[in-house]
This record gives C-alpha cells, sequence and structure tokens, in this order.
C-alpha cells in the first residue's frame, strides 16, 4: 500500500468534489471530504473490481448508502477508471449527465443501486449479500470457487438512524451474512445540529447486540482503515461493522466538524480550502502520478479478473446447466406459453381465495423457473406463498429459496431491491396488503429503477372482515397504481390469478404487485381459461359480451368481479362486462385495442371496486358512476362488510337503472 500516493488521491478527490459543487452550487460535500481516506483504500487498493467489466459477477460491490454524498462515489469511479470522465464530473448534477444528483442504477458505470433515501443502501447491500450467498452456494463446486466476492457498503449516522438500515441489520446479523462489510462513517453530525441532539445510544453496542462484528478505527488513518478492512474480509460468521471516526467536511476550516459541512455551504471557501489542500490553481485537477498509480492499479485488477476468468472457464466446461442459468441470471426471458401450459387449469365450479390460486400457481412456476426466490415478513401461513421443497434460507442452508424476512416489511423491500439489483436471482416477496405503506419507499425505488421485482399482498379488501379497519386496505391499492412504472393487478377469479403471476414473470424492466384476497370467490367461466389468463396480460378485457345492441359497461376487478357478471345477468342482453385487473397494461395497449374493450359510444358505464373511487373516473367518464368505498371499514364477518359497503350485485344493478 502506498500510503503517499494514496494520500495525494484523497486530497485530489476532495478537490473533486469542492470544485464539482461549486460549479453548479448545489450538492454535499461533507462526506466526500470527510470519508476521502476511506474511498482512497477502497478503490485505490482493496475491493476486487474491473472497471472496464463493471458487472462481472465476482466483483466485490461498493454500494454509496448515504447517497447525498454522490461526488464521493463519482470521483471514485473516475479515478479508477470507469468509464467515466472528467467532462462528466465537471458536469455534476447537469442535465443527461452521468453525474447525477444522487446516485442512479444503470445511469453510471459502476453504480450498483439508486441511493438517495436514507438508509436504503444499508436495506439493498444485506440484499446484494443474500443473493451473494445464495449465488455461492448454488454455483460454486467442490473444484471451482468461483463466487467470493465481498458487499461493502457506506452509511452514516443519517442511514443508520432510519429504522429500514435497523430492521436489514438484524436480519443480517441473525443470518450470519459474513460477506457483508458496512463502514459507518461516524462524524457526529447531521443536518440541523450536531448528532448528539439526536441521538444518544452506542451504536457500536446496538450492532454487536445485533450480532455483528464491530471495530472503531481512525476513519483518516490508512493502516487502521485498510486493517480493519483486510481483517472485516478475512472474517468469518457476522457482518463486520467498521466505525470510522471522521471530521465532517475535512478540508473546508470554516465548515469542518459542523453541521453547517454537511451540504454545499463550505463551496464558497472553495479557493482557500484549494489552497488550504496544496491543490493548484487549475479546477478539477488530477496529477499524472495519481494517474498512473490508478492506471498500474487498474492493470493489476484486469490480471486477476483474466486469472478468474480462467476459473471461470473450467468450470463452465464442467458445469453447463449452472453456467447457462448464471449467464442468463434474473433476466431470463419468458416462455409465457410454456408457463401457462405448466399451471393446471381450475375447475369452473371451483370457489377459492386467490391467495390460494396463488400458491397453486406459484409451485409450477418456481419449478420452471429456478431463478425465483420467494420471501414474506412472517406471513407465508397466510399469503401463502412459500415455495414447497424450496428450502429455507438459513445459516448453513444458504441454497434456500424461501427467506424469512420476520416482521420487517421495510427491511423486505429494500433487500428485495438488493437481490434485483445483483441480477443473479428473481426477487418476490409477501405480506398483506394494508402493510405495503411499510414497504412504499423501496416499492417506489424499485419502479424508479426498473427493477423486476414480485410482491405478493394478499387481504386485499375490507372482505378482511373482522380484523378491522386497521387491516381493511380501502385507499392502499389505489394509492400503489399512481407509482409511475409499478403494475398493480388485481386478478378476479384462479384463472387470472395465473394470468397475473405469468405477466410479473415476463416483466423484467419494472415491479409488479399482485394484489389478491383472503375471502373465497368463484371462477368466472363466462369466457375460456385461456381467455381470462391472457386477457390479464392485456390488463383489461371483455369478460362478458353483450348479445344485444351494446347499453352498459361494467368495469371491475378482483373480488368484485363476480359482482358485475351477475349483474349483467339481470339487466340483459346490452350488458358488457370488462374485466381490469391492471390499469397499467391496459394504458400501455393500442388505442384501437382499449376502443374494442371500452367503445366511446357507450357511455353508460359503472365500475365497481371494493376501494377507493377516484381512479376509475378515468374510464366511467364524468356520465358514469363508480360503485367504491371512500371510507374507512367495519370490523364485521367479510361477506357482511361487504354488503354493508355496497359491495354487491344488486348495488350494481341499482346504479345501472
Amino acid at each position: 500500500m502506498n500510503k503517499e500516493l494514496l494520500q495525494k488521491a484523497a486530497t485530489q478527490a476532495r478537490g473533486l468534489a469542492i470544485d464539482a459543487v461549486h460549479a453548479c452550487s448545489s450538492g454535499h460535500l461533507g462526506l466526500p471530504l470527510g470519508a476521502a481516506e476511506i474511498g482512497s483504500v477502497l478503490f485505490g487498493d482493496a475491493l476486487s473490481i474491473n472497471p472496464d467489466e463493471p458487472r462481472w459477477v465476482n466483483r466485490d460491490r461498493f454500494i454509496l448508502s448515504a447517497g447525498h454524498g454522490s461526488m464521493f462515489i463519482y470521483s471514485w469511479l473516475h479515478l479508477a477508471g470507469f468509464d467515466l470522465p472528467l467532462e462528466e464530473v465537471k458536469n455534476f448534477r447537469q442535465l443527461h449527465s452521468k453525474t447525477p444528483g444522487h446516485p442512479e442504477y444503470k445511469e453510471t458505470p459502476g453504480v450498483e443501486c439508486t441511493t438517495g433515501p436514507l438508509g436504503q443502501g444499508v436495506g439493498n447491500g444485506v440484499g446484494f449479500a443474500i443473493s451473494g450467498k445464495m449465488a455461492a452456494a448454488k454455483f460454486n463446486t467442490a473444484d471451482h470457487k468461483i463466487i467470493d466476492n465481498k458487499i461493502v457498503v457506506l452509511a452514516g449516522d443519517g442511514c443508520l438512524q432510519e429504522g429500514v438500515a435497523q430492521e436489514a441489520s438484524a436480519l443480517a446479523g441473525h443470518l450470519k451474512l459474513d460477506n457483508l462489510i458496512l463502514f459507518y462513517d461516524s462524524n457526529d453530525v447531521t443536518l440541523d445540529a450536531m448528532a448528539e441532539k439526536s441521538q444518544s445510544e452506542d451504536t457500536a453496542a446496538r450492532y454487536e447486540a445485533m450480532g455483528w462484528n464491530v471495530v472503531t478505527i481512525d476513519g483518516h488513518d490508512f493502516d487502521a482503515i485498510s486493517g480493519a478492512y483486510a481483517a472485516a474480509k478475512a472474517a468469518t460468521g457476522k457482518p463486520q461493522l467498521i466505525v470510522c471516526k471522521t471530521e465532517i467536511g475535512r478540508g473546508i476550516p470554516e465548515v469542518a466538524g459542523t453541521s453547517a459541512g454537511h451540504g454545499e455551504g463550505g463551496a464558497k471557501f472553495a479557493d482557500s480550502a484549494r489552497k488550504g489542500l496544496g491543490l493548484p490553481e487549475e479546477k478539477f485537477f488530477v496529477s499524472d502520478e495519481v494517474r498512473d498509480f490508478f492506471a498500474a492499479k487498474k492493470a493489476e485488477r484486469v490480471a486477476a479478473y483474466e486469472a478468474w476468468l480462467e476459473t471461470y472457464g473450467a468450470w463452465k466446461a464442467a458445469n453447463a446447466d449452472l453456467a447457462a442459468q448464471l449467464e442468463a441470471g434474473a433476466n431470463a426471458p419468458v416462455n409465457v406459453d410454456e408457463l401457462f401450459a405448466a399451471i393446471p387449469v381450475t375447475a369452473d365450479d371451483a370457489k377459492v381465495a386467490t391467495r390460494a390460486s396463488g400458491s397453486a400457481v406459484l409451485q409450477p412456476i418456481a419449478q420452471a423457473r429456478p431463478e425465483l426466490i420467494s420471501g414474506s415478513a412472517d406471513l407465508h401461513g397466510s399469503t401463502k406463498n412459500y415455495i414447497k421443497d424450496g428450502g429455507d434460507f438459513l445459516p448453513g442452508n444458504e441454497s434456500g429459496r424461501n427467506l424469512l424476512f420476520g416482521i420487517r416489511e421495510h427491511a423486505m423491500g429494500a433487500l428485495m431491491n438488493g437481490i434485483a439489483y445483483d441480477g443473479i436471482f428473481r426477487a418476490s416477496g409477501a405480506t398483506f396488503m394494508v402493510f405495503a405503506d411499510y414497504c412504499r419507499p423501496s416499492i417506489r425505488l424499485a419502479a424508479l429503477a426498473g427493477l423486476p421485482t414480485i410482491y405478493i399482498f394478499t387481504h386485499d379488501s375490507v372482505g378482511v372482515g373482522e380484523d378491522g379497519p386497521t387491516h381493511q386496505p380501502v385507499e392502499t391499492v389505489s394509492g400503489l397504481r399512481v407509482i409511475p412504472n409499478l403494475d398493480v393487478i388485481r386478478p378476479g377469479d384462479a384463472e387470472e390469478t395465473a394470468g397475473a403471476f405469468v405477466a410479473a414473470m415476463e416483466r423484467l424492466d419494472g415491479p409488479t404487485m399482485l394484489s389478491l384476497t383472503r375471502q373465497n370467490i368463484p371462477n368466472i367461466a363466462t369466457v375460456s381459461a385461456d381467455e381470462r389468463r391472457k386477457g390479464v396480460l392485456k390488463g383489461g378485457y371483455v369478460i362478458k359480451k353483450e348479445t344485444a345492441e351494446l347499453e352498459t359497461i361494467i368495469i371491475a376487478t378482483g373480488s368484485e368481479l363476480q359482482h358485475a357478471v351477475k349483474a349483467a345477468e339481470e339487466l340483459g342482453a346490452g350488458t358488457r362486462v370488462v374485466s381490469m385487473p391492471s390499469m397499467f397494461r391496459f394504458d400501455a395497449q393500442s388505442c384501437e385495442y382499449k376502443e374494442s374493450v371500452l367503445p366511446k359510444a357507450c357511455t353508460k358505464r359503472i365500475a365497481i371496486e371494493a376501494g377507493v373511487s377516484g381512479l376509475w373516473y378515468k374510464y366511467v367518464g364524468t356520465e358514469g358512476k363508480v360503485i367504491g368505498i371512500d371510507r374507512f371499514g367495519i370490523s364485521a364477518p367479510g361477506d357482511t362488510v361487504m354488503e354493508i359497503l355496497g359491495m354487491t350485485a344488486a348495488n350494481v344493478v341499482a346504479a345501472a337503472k
């Protein structure tokens, strides 16, 4: 380790951050300046990476959980030789640059995940670590070890104060994820004030109590950082926390060590700071010797990667099927017809909850798609999303396909995202629909980053019954439908449930949420099973066609579809029923298809759903009616609650008349 050059690199990385933030008068200087020595050790020496192959499967993953300090990662990716030229560093926070305000997945080579909402990166890191353990258990053989990487996370006080980080950290300790190393940039500062104003706990003791190994070091001492990382990398049996005592905003004396050093407040002292750091007047300066140092380090890393390729080639020759699975990963294309063929058709007269239908559908899909894993926030018995014969992911059984998240919905969402970012396995997770709001920040990030996560959320309406209004999600489904790029599918019978699961598997450019019932509902055999299954793929379709001139359209979804069909039978031959399991998918269809399902000429329209009514008006129009529930629920048997709150065929008939 060349400490002299690492110090010069740290100083020049500080200069890059100061110049970038000063140029746009926006950003956060505190972490890039305070953690520069940590970055120098990691990117200048310790990380096993190949800048020319940023998605190499056995790379160490580096996650900047404190994403507001984005100039930290941009500086080090640039210096390490990733495809991030100096011009992009100069374009920090500018339109269409590769250096956006917070790190964004797929926008910047070397950025593993979208971070910014504090604590999410810690949860993502735990998800990456789970993925790494699963991959090692599945793909390594006695003859060849192709996966032995580490997950490295950098977080600050803000991240560790967030509940999502604590949920995820507790689970990481329980699962003994010794491939996870968390650097805690402990500078005793938060945005509003010194950290002592809002925290007094012993973070090191707390992590030790959660099953982590903890060391505390001077975060500006190269020997201490390097030694702690080497020990953490060699350790087994526990995740590793390295508490780095640092000075926020180091290099700008006017704000260093204070809350004023967190944001761009120090940028106005740029010139004096650069002079104090010994940097020349040239902005965005990087010396030739630092560039030569990183070029030599990159050559070492490329050589290590090429040596790994030889091992990988021998492994691949001996394990062709495993290699095909690993190389396809979570983005393996889905043959819809093959998946449908694997799912048995349910009897026309069946009456079953869609959560139970989902369980039956999940099993053949899991057999056909080995990359699929499932998990639940302590509700496998209720959500019924357990992969039978898949085993539980636990210490000593890292090949298990069922994750037991415990009562940790926040962590579940963030961990699922980490698994999805890693791209080897397909993550699904389950809880009750009403608890989706505990997962909402992670769901939003999955939609933003285009992650193919799958949420299996059950007990989706007031049909939950006796559990009462706290467990009856009247507003939740519509509240999730408004998240851009999130497909919410609420199937109306067993065959639509089959379509929903296949649709979720088919989709690779964003998350899908399945909204399933606890209560039994009948199969709607007005059209064939195949038509119902494939109708879901289009989002909306005609499930009962009029047999005379079209007079009325009834639109329904989920458990209320049965009422729409029954009402149509009473209303007569001129009534059409449209099943609308997914607004997201229907809205994406061609104008011609949408017109064929909902012809503009028919303005007498009614929609029914056991939830808030607002979103349905875009389909029924100003002349239509929506039968919804714009209030909280009632504690009573589910059928009673449904009837009292108007979820009946009779109410649809009355609205039509």
